[in-house]
């Protein structure tokens, strides 16, 4: 059954920017990763399914209903991280929390305090004053604190560092495991990757695809610089993979999908100084799976 529904949805901003005939949905205790670079459209998207504007064309849909005249509704049974948080500098962050918890009628702030403990958030400091990974942390608390059976979250981990980026992990996939219904967008694909088992890809305000994110990671391509002592044994190198690699002085970058064989038994015949793994970006792996230009 499907719990969140975007049908054929369009917000024409001009000069190419916001979502055309944009169409979606979520399953029921699916975690859902939507990706896309900055600017691309997601948050766009996603105010329409918080109720906060009206498609030009087309319909939102939360648990059947419609996310604009019962937006009221659906907005209390979310947990929901915008893009931007907007807050009242002058409160505390517990006294935000708090004020956030009887806005939306929860009683006790047990569960909020399990959480501040998890992500180590002191919420005796004013909200003006503190850092864009603590106010970011306050926005995780507050989504997450009323246990809600749907989340929707735009760019959850923005401003986290490693760590707290991957506690936010481990607290996504327990929700999931718990049956929770889950819309995280991202730019960062191995965000996406360790959480969710489908993602749409949006660009340009248009969805280029839908697909299992076990079908991305079997085709994830893997780049490693490899650096020898100069460009004669580099060039030795990259002559044992000319099909899959490029030199540059006494680096070869060399780009692989899933056999390493090749790579190390390169590697084994040559005086290897140092290996560098290079992350795959979003916008080459969109070129890689779909085609076409970043832009």
């Amino acid at each position: 059954m499907s719990v969140i529904e975007i049908k054929n949805i369009t917000r024409d901003y001009g000069n190419g920017k916001g979502v055309f005939d944009l169409s979606f949905s979520v399953s029921e205790g699916e975690a859902f990763g939507f990706l896309g670079p900055n600017g691309a459209g997601k948050t766009t998207a996603i105010r329409h399914l918080m109720g906060f504007l009206k498609p030009q064309k087309g319909q939102c849909l939360i648990n059947g209903r419609d996310c604009f005249s019962e937006r009221h509704s659906i907005q209390s049974k979310v947990g929901y991280i915008p893009g931007e948080i907007a807050f009242i500098d002058n409160m505390t962050g517990l006294g935000f929390i708090r004020f956030y918890a009887e806005l939306r009628g929860q009683k006790g702030l047990d569960r909020a305090k399990k959480l501040m403990e998890r992500f180590e958030l002191d919420g005796s400091g004013k909200l003006k004053k503190m850092s864009k990974g603590n106010k970011q942390k306050v926005g995780i608390i507050c989504a997450f604190m009323g246990d809600a059976d749907i989340y929707i979250l735009d760019e959850p981990t923005s401003g986290l560092d490693p760590l707290m980026q991957n506690r936010f992990i481990e607290l996504i996939n327990e929700e999931k495991q718990r049956g929770k219904t889950i819309l995280m967008s991202s730019h960062i694909f191995e965000e996406v990757e360790r959480t969710c088992s489908r993602v749409g890809i949006i660009r340009l305000g248009r969805l280029a695809a839908v697909d299992e994110i076990e079908k991305l990671k079997e085709q994830k391509l893997r780049s490693f610089v490899i650096t020898l002592p100069d460009f004669e044994q580099a060039a030795a190198f990259w002559a044992e993979l000319p099909d899959i690699s490029e030199i540059d002085g006494s680096k070869v970058r060399v780009t692989v999908k899933q056999d390493l064989r090749p790579l190390i038994e390169a590697m084994y015949k040559h005086p290897i100084q140092n290996i560098d793994r290079e992350n795959q970006s979003l916008e080459e792996i969109f070129m890689h799976y779909y085609g076409g230009t970043q832009d």
